[in-house]
This record gives structure tokens, sequence and C-alpha cells, in this order.
């Protein structure tokens, strides 16, 4: 079988760089990063705080536009889309899920998670938006705002809206990194479920050294640039690999 029969990869980065800033502040955040995420993978970005991991994974997502390179999702290049057409192809493709939660507090948990369908013309955006709330166990929280829920179950709000569109690729940024431990094991379950159940790729950046050792790919990001990447390792040398996690965190 050739190359021209296979899929497109889920995510492929070709020689992105990307730096923040102006003038003296401005920072080389990404340099020359070449990766390819095959659907259905689930990867772990790790690094230092400021390795670039997060921006990675915004660049990937469509949320940050590098300086160079090409970045394509499920075959589509996304360099020349505006920004109008960049929005609705990230709204049918990926999923996302942040730290700091961002639910509007003005919406109820249903409306919050109806938000992306509505945006799509989904007609029944409230229908499908009750089924994510009770497949994250907040059925009966449907009517509650977000300053009336707890951390966690915010965050469980947060996954039902990334996955409400029924998008193939899910990226978290530090997905557990304002809970508790125990909570925060339960949204690592809802996102490996997910995956699981829905098929989905899975991209999530943490300093949970338990979380990336979930995931069957780990790439590690150091000074702006791949340090090492576990992608076609016998299963011991990755499991090396995910238990030296923690010496980056």
């Amino acid at each position: 079988m050739n190359d021209a029969s296979l899929p497109p990869p889920a995510l492929k980065l070709s020689g992105v760089d990307l730096s923040l800033g102006a003038g003296a502040a401005r920072v080389h955040v990404l340099k020359d990063i070449f990766v390819q995420i095959t659907a259905g993978q689930t990867v772990g970005l790790v690094g230092p705080s400021g390795s670039g991991k997060s921006t990675l994974l915004m660049v990937m997502a469509g949320l940050e536009r590098p300086d160079k390179g090409r970045v394509e999702v499920a075959g589509t290049d996304l360099t020349p889309l505006s920004e109008d057409a960049l929005a609705r192809f990230r709204g049918r493709h990926i999923g996302i899920v942040f730290q700091s939660f961002h639910l509007i507090p003005t919406m109820t948990a249903l409306e919050n998670v109806a938000v992306p369908l509505e945006l799509a013309g989904r007609a029944d955006a409230f229908a499908r938006a009750a089924r994510e709330l009770e497949a994250v166990g907040l059925g009966h929280r449907a009517t509650h705002y977000p300053a009336q829920l707890s951390g966690g179950e915010q965050q469980r709000v947060a996954v039902a809206r990334a996955l409400a569109p029924e998008p193939p690729i899910l990226v978290a940024d530090e997905p557990t990194g304002n809970l508790d431990e125990a909570t925060g094991q339960q949204i690592m379950d809802l996102l490996f479920a997910a995956h699981r159940d829905r098929g989905t790729t899975l991209v999530l950046v943490t300093h949970d050294t338990g979380l990336a050792a979930r995931c069957g790919r780990v790439i590690q990001v150091r000074s702006g640039v791949i340090a090492h990447d576990s992608a076609g390792e016998d299963p011991a040398a990755d499991a090396a690999a995910q238990a030296a996690i923690g010496a980056l965190a």
C-alpha cells in the first residue's frame, strides 16, 4: 500500500516557527517544529514551564497562527483560511478543553454546551447538549450557572461542550491543572472514555505524570523544540520515557 492510499494524518506540522511579543520582549517560542499525529492516537505534550508546549497545542488547534511553516488538520492546510473560515473549520473538527474552563458566566450549563451546536446551525442543539451533560454526570445541573458549580463540575461542562459537536480531534491544555487529585482523575477518565468510545484523537498538555503516562505517545518539548518523541519506540523504551516525565514537571 502506498502513502497516497492512506488517510491523511489527524494533525501535521511542517517547519513551524512562532515568535510572540514585540521588540526586546519578543520570544522565539516554537522553532522549526515537525510532527505528525495519526488519527486515533493519544498524545501527551510535556515539558517544563515556558517550554512552548501549550503554544504548540494552540497552533495545532488553529488558535495561534505560526510565522512560518504549515499546519494541516485532517489534510486541510489552515494557512490560507480566513479567521471566519478557520473558526468554522475548527468548530467541525476540533474540540478544545482549557485549564480555566472558559464557560460563559451568564449562561446555564445547558446553554454553555449548546453554544457550539447553535453556531453550527444544529436544530437539535439543546437536546444534544442535554445528552452530553448526562454523559458527564451533570444532567441534574443543567439549569445551574457556572458560579453555582464546583471547579470539577465546570470542567465537566467544558468537556461536554467540547464533545457535543462530535469533533474527530480533542485537545486539552492542562485539563486537571485547577482541580484536586480526585476530581482531576474523574476528568482524565472522561477524556480517555471519549477517546475509547468515540474514536477521537486526543492531544493534551500536562504536568501530571499519571495523565501523560496514560497516553500512547509522549512528546517532550524543551525551549521550543521537540526534545523527545516516544513514537515508534518499543513498550519498554516508551515506559522509560514516560517514567522520566516527572523530571520535566
